[in-house]
């Protein structure tokens, strides 16, 4: 469901927008349009999605293409500015910074520094502090977003766990019993193998 506030100035409407269970907000002045999430998870949140100057549109570029689609009816019926949604949550920093925390892509990193310095004794936790304290902005690593971006790969390892195992269980066949066996009549015609004149 879509809210539409009169100026792009003003996110009191963010505010409103959640007590009224609205998902998205449009702000404009009718030159600049804004596209708002809004999200309740400790506090009410709301991220710019999308931005369009109407004075500034290439019709050439794809991109401003695509921007002007997200607000069409047959976008929205397409999902579409979900769907980009969903896409900048993935290549958010917030879930990079979270994959990279995992278990899975540590052990790649380890292996891979092992390649260089084969003789020393590299682990985990070593790689996942230098990490966190001197590659990965802190500012990163604090927070709701974070949080919720931890909370988002957990459940997908798990989703994934699951599916592995579920196609690695071996499948209990049951032996067919037949009692009877069928027996076919004889053909009425004699098979001929001499070939066709």
């Amino acid at each position: 469901m879509f809210y539409f506030g009169r100026t792009v100035r003003s996110l009191a409407y963010g505010k409103y927008a959640s007590t009224k269970g609205v998902d998205w907000v449009v702000l404009t002045n009718g030159i600049i349009w804004q596209i708002y999430k809004v999200t309740i998870a400790k506090s009410v949140d709301h991220e710019k999605i999308v931005e369009i100057d109407f004075l500034n549109i290439d019709h050439h570029n794809p991109d401003h293409l695509e921007s002007l689609f997200r607000l069409t009816k047959e976008g929205w019926l397409k999902s579409a500015l979900n769907d980009y949604y969903q896409q900048r949550q993935a290549l958010s920093k917030f879930s990079i910074a979270a994959i990279l925390s995992t278990d899975s892509v540590l052990n790649v990193i380890r292996k891979n520094l092992k390649l260089i310095s084969p003789d020393t004794r590299i682990n985990v936790e070593q790689i996942r502090s230098v990490l966190e304290q001197e590659v990965i902005n802190k500012e990163i690593l604090e927070g709701d977003k974070i949080d919720e971006a931890r909370k988002r790969i957990a459940r997908a390892l798990k989703k994934s766990e699951r599916e592995s195992a579920d196609e690695s269980s071996p499948v209990a066949v049951q032996p067919v019993q037949n009692s009877s066996p069928e027996v076919c009549p004889p053909s009425a015609e004699p098979i001929s193998t001499s070939p066709p004149v």
